[in-house]
């Protein structure tokens, strides 16, 4: 049986930074307080932007190349290309097919995952079923990008949360796991909660829905806390019963990166010390679809995560969607674990 395994990644974080203190002023006269209150509940100080004229591909295509030359692969190894966002570059076509462009892998297919937040776990999981049944996928780049304070008012004071970022891994064919399992989970009762109203075929684009604000994200109503708090935990438990290994095996876990006292609390419901998960939007925001992806490269670069770790990603995003995947990483890989 084959198996795919990460043998590398890669991430990309942009040049603009918005401080809190930059929203702060911006948002003094029509909501004094939320910054302040965001802060204290995300644990996010400051989040970053790619210069207005780039697109999600543009991010993706960065945090692509970093991947494919830790890994040694050329663009033309690629067999196929699965990318998760939920800020695309176009409603149609599929930004994978314009990373494949701007890439040059001419022997690539492509695919996009679009599960918001969930999509950089799911979009592994679906790669490694077609690894594992396809022995014609030798090579697979998988990629998060995350963009979406373009597609927000820049007056919607939730605009706080949205970091550009972007993360890929480099997945190969492999006689040992490699991935161990996926889990999944979704309520779609919720899915006007935070959402673009207009733009597809609910509410085609027009004037009126622009001047109204449908065709910018919004929040109209609050998701309740449990469905991270209890929800998270759930799918841990449940992709290490998928997997068939206990919580306590469990070597580091990722979570989406978007309040870190629930990922405080996540943990403590596993019975897992926090010296087994990382954090990064204290620093970068909160950066979505990529956001799993660029926690486990940087945890990796901090040499947080060692060969032979046994490493859980779990995904929320609106909709909603949770999914969770559980990889065994390499006992002998300089790519993954080499120079950084």
């Amino acid at each position: 049986m084959s198996y795919a395994s990460i043998v590398a990644t890669g991430s990309y974080l942009p040049e603009i930074e918005i401080t809190n203190d930059s929203l702060r002023q911006r948002f003094k006269d029509s909501a004094p307080d939320f910054v302040d209150k965001m802060e204290e509940s995300s644990g996010i100080r400051s989040r970053w932007y790619a210069p207005a004229e780039w697109a999600a591909s543009d991010l993706a295509l960065r945090a692509a190349k970093q991947a494919l030359e830790r890994a040694g692969r050329s663009v033309d190894e690629i067999d196929l290309i699965i990318l998760g966002t939920d800020s695309p570059d176009y409603i149609t076509p599929a930004t994978s097919v314009v990373l494949q462009s701007k890439l040059g892998a001419k022997n690539a297919g492509t695919f996009d995952v679009g599960c918001a937040c969930a999509s950089f776990p799911t979009a592994l999981a679906n790669a490694a079923g077609l690894m594992a049944t396809n022995p014609g996928l030798e090579v697979v780049l998988v990629v998060g990008v995350y963009m979406m304070h373009k597609l927000a008012n820049e007056h919607d004071p939730m605009i706080f949360f949205y970091g550009d970022g972007a993360g890929a891994a480099v997945l190969e064919r492999s006689e040992k796991p490699g991935f161990i399992a996926a889990a999944f989970a979704a309520d779609g009762s919720f899915h006007r909660n935070w959402l673009i109203q207009a733009g597809g075929t609910v509410e085609p684009a027009s004037e009126d829905a622009l001047r109204a604000g449908r065709m910018s994200v919004k929040m109209l109503e609050r998701y309740p806390p449990e469905i991270n708090n209890d929800g998270w935990p759930r799918l841990v438990r449940q992709v290490a019963k998928n997997g068939g290994f206990s919580i306590d095996e469990i070597d580091f876990a990722i979570f989406t990166q978007v309040r870190k006292p629930t990922i405080e609390l996540v943990m403590k419901d596993l019975g897992l010390p926090m010296e087994k998960t990382h954090t990064i939007m204290e620093k970068w925001g909160y950066t979505g679809s990529a956001c799993i992806a660029m926690a486990l490269d940087d945890a990796l670069k901090q040499k947080k995560i060692k060969p032979g770790d046994l490493v859980v990603m779990i995904g929320s995003g609106v909709g909603y969607n949770q999914a969770a995947t559980a990889f065994r990483m390499p006992a002998n890989e300089p790519r993954l674990f080499g120079s950084k």
